[in-house]
């Protein structure tokens, strides 16, 4: 008789390998100190920097909302973004300089499990970033929002969010982590400038307004605008709430296409 050879049973999925990744970043960064103070202390620091330069500017008559009020609320949002992008986009090249990512690559780690844990593990540094920083800006520099400060807070966790997407597939184009940091300027530098915090977006250059609508820091302060001069939660803040998680979502999956199983 000739044997029959039964398929071997298919692995089920399970969380565990994302489980475990995300778990060992967290303790990773648990140890590194510097990291913990950078992404917790240093947004607080900033804002409360940016309090003084503003506590003595008069206020315009025409406008009875202090200038640190309205610079103040959008930051909220910007640096998150401009952390989580720097930490993630270093921390991730590293791991790829390191070797660390060649040798988990070659298990069964799916890279979506991979990326995943690192952008889990990554977001709640970010919660706890955006939570230290609305509330030393709320409850002790006394910024004020016609808005709960709870949705801030929410916009600007989702912001912090995008920015370590973002961070993880740039580092996927990047070789060391010198090249992760020149990123910044490319990535990050444009959204800063065209988000509307120097000038409204509708007073921009219609190629340059264009341009904004295609970026994700531009919708994270046009919901913290909305936060600012609306009492409640307005459709156009869920819509651009919408809007910075698909870029978030993106990102990801980009960064999962785009890693490499070898180190160059």
């Amino acid at each position: 008789m000739t044997a029959v050879l039964e398929p071997a049973p298919r692995r089920t999925p399970t969380l565990r390998p994302y489980v475990a990744t995300t778990t060992r970043i967290l303790r990773q960064l648990r140890n590194d100190h510097r990291t913990v103070a950078m992404i917790l202390v240093v947004p607080a620091l900033l804002m409360t920097l940016l309090y003084f330069i503003y506590r003595d500017t008069p206020t315009n008559p025409f406008n009875p909302v202090s200038l640190f009020d309205r610079v103040g609320i959008s930051m909220l949002g910007i640096l998150p973004f401009i952390v989580m992008f720097l930490i993630t986009a270093i921390a991730m090249q590293r791991e790829r300089t390191s070797g660390t990512l060649e040798r988990l690559l070659t298990t069964p780690l799916a890279k979506l499990d991979l990326l995943g844990g690192y952008g889990t593990a990554f977001s709640l540094a970010a919660a706890a970033q955006a939570a230290v920083a609305c509330l030393v800006s709320f409850g002790l520099l006394g910024l004020d929002s016609a808005g709960n400060p709870g949705w801030v807070v929410l916009i600007a966790v989702l912001d912090a969010i995008c920015g370590v997407a973002l961070g993880l597939l740039a580092s996927a184009f990047a070789r060391t982590e010198f090249q992760a940091v020149q990123f910044m300027p490319v990535v990050v530098a444009p959204q800063i400038f065209l988000c509307g915090l120097l000038v409204p977006r509708g007073q921009l250059p219609g190629w340059l307004e264009a341009i904004s609508n295609v970026l994700p820091l531009s919708y994270a302060v046009d919901a913290l605008q909305q936060v600012s001069t609306h009492p409640n939660a307005t459709g156009a803040m869920w819509r651009d709430l919408a809007v910075v998680a698909g870029f978030a979502v993106v990102a990801l999956c980009l960064g999962a296409a785009t890693l490499r199983r070898r180190t160059p």
